[in-house]
């Protein structure tokens, strides 16, 4: 069982460092060493960034501690790279102006590597911090999970509170103080790192920002392993042209719903697009400008629901959005040669399903073993949305997802806030602990066609910290340069951005957030 704990006096960063034993077991047999002449907690002046190294700090063992020059984009900070044996890294940047903050940022995929610094953390002044999860390899290989039981464990859900343990203390012996408050802040996989510590650590981070997140391990892996069959089946193949096809014809029925003939759906509640009217005559593949039977199943598989084990698992299908000939979407996740969805699929059915490496993928029965699917769920999932200790806690949640996603569907997402909402007793209640943004063509994480940048952790903290509830935001799309090309309202679900009808299309203030 997780701990639950009580707001006691000395507040949340303080208990972060009693709770998380609970989980570090014997990676934290080692002692701290902090008597090498630092500051003593409120005493102003930060250690020396080279002071750290060779260090034992609660249980992690300092490898790097080096000084990073300010650049255009970065202002300086210490590196500090740390293990947790036996082989949880992280790597902890201490900003030399620091905001009495710590950021966490989640990772990706598989995980196996350190992400990089986050940015706009950094640039805020946060302490900002991050690890590979416990194991190290690809983020499409989940040959980790094979034989080794921690490694498991601390992708599942138990690297973040560990490494949290290490991290608070480490600020507070560089800086003198605690930090006063602590964010987590990912995207993919991260989102479901996000979700897993509003659900299982409610008592760890003060708010959590959870992107696109991959909460429905087994549902998600079920549903990818669907459509790599669909697309391996005689004639499912779907070539570029045939992508083309399909985004053309649902940006033809559905773009100017709102407001504007933009190239982005930004009103998905108001399409309808039937594929069936795509159909090759006699369903033979008889041309790039229509689709044949076999690629309508795989359509047909994409956008359909998912449920495995008589409805304990399921995934909502994918919308048609449109945009799936955007470079980064169907051309990466599930139209290529060999798409990711298959690579997850495979990978994950390899070593935690069927436990052996020369499985077939696209022979196995997914559902052939609930027990298997029972253990990969109670390590990995996210999906319980009875998040009451968190609300308790005083906890803010911010989920996002993209319009364009062909990685996670945004039908899921929508599908978990509205437990969400039920859960906490209806809309008025789940509005003081979460907002859900959803941001139109745009892909997984980022790209797309959409406005893709929002920085969300200014108004998670406003709303931490100031007891303001963040409304309409603005997301921009950027060039290379970091120049904004265009901007659009970043609208709370289900509201869409749509064009007011006159002024500058490329300016957020010509749209209006509005109801479908």
């Amino acid at each position: 069982m997780n701990p639950i704990l009580p707001r006691w006096p000395i507040g949340r960063a303080a208990l972060v460092a009693v709770a998380a034993l609970a989980f570090t077991g014997a990676a934290l047999a080692h002692g701290d060493d902090d008597d090498d002449g630092g500051p003593r907690p409120g005493h102003g002046k930060p250690r020396t960034c080279a002071s750290w190294l060779g260090r034992s700090v609660a249980g992690a063992q300092v490898s790097t501690a080096e000084p990073v020059a300010a650049t255009a984009t970065a202002p300086a900070y210490c590196r500090v790279q740390a293990l947790i044996a036996p082989k949880l890294n992280f790597e902890l940047r201490l900003p030399a102006d620091w905001n009495r903050k710590l950021h966490y940022g989640g990772g990706g995929g598989y995980n196996g590597a350190i992400p990089a610094v986050d940015l706009n953390a950094l640039r805020q002044g946060y302490a900002q911090v991050s690890s590979d999860s416990g194991h190290q390899g690809n983020v499409l290989d989940a040959s980790f999970a094979l034989d080794d039981p921690l490694a498991r464990r601390l992708f599942g859900f138990e690297s973040v509170p560990t490494v949290m343990h290490s991290a608070q203390e480490i600020v507070r012996l560089h800086y003198g103080q605690r930090a006063k408050r602590a964010y987590f802040e990912g995207c993919s996989n991260g989102g479901r790192e996000g979700l897993i510590q509003v659900q299982r650590h409610p008592w760890l981070f003060d708010g959590v920002i959870s992107r696109a997140p991959a909460y429905d391990w087994v549902g998600i892996m079920g549903v990818f392993n669907r459509a790599a069959k669909a697309l391996a089946a005689p004639g499912g193949a779907m070539s570029a042209a045939k992508v083309a096809t399909v985004a053309k014809a649902v940006l033809g029925a559905c773009d100017a719903a709102d407001g504007i003939a933009d190239g982005v759906v930004s009103n998905p509640a108001a399409c309808h697009f039937d594929a069936a009217t795509l159909r090759c005559a006699g369903g033979a593949d008889t041309g790039d400008a229509c689709l044949s039977d076999a690629q309508l199943a795989v359509v047909t598989s994409w956008t359909s629901p998912a449920s495995f084990v008589g409805g304990r698992y399921d995934y909502a299908g994918w919308p048609l959005t449109g945009n799936e000939d955007a470079g980064g979407a169907w051309d990466v996740w599930t139209s290529g040669a060999p798409s990711l969805q298959f690579l997850f699929s495979d990978t994950t059915i390899k070593n935690y399903l069927a436990k052996d490496p020369a499985a077939n993928s696209l022979t196995y029965d997914y559902e052939s073993d609930p027990t298997a699917l029972a253990k990969m769920s109670a390590l990995n999932d996210a999906t319980n949305p009875s998040i009451h200790p968190f609300v308790a806690s005083g906890g803010k949640l911010i989920l996002w997802h993209g319009g364009n996603d062909s990685a996670l569907s945004i039908k899921a997402t929508i599908a978990y806030y509205r437990q969400v909402v039920g859960a906490l007793g209806g809309q008025g209640n789940a509005d003081d602990t979460v907002r859900f943004y959803t941001a139109p063509g745009v892909n997984h994480c980022a790209g797309g066609p959409g406005a893709d940048s929002t920085d969300l952790l200014t108004p998670l903290d406003r709303w931490v910290g100031q007891h303001k509830a963040p409304g309409t935001l603005t997301a921009s799309k950027l060039d290379a340069t970091g120049a904004t090309v265009f901007a659009r309202p970043l609208c709370i679900w289900p509201k869409y951005p749509r064009y007011n009808g006159s002024g500058d299309a490329a300016l957020a203030a010509s749209y209006t957030c509005t109801a479908p």
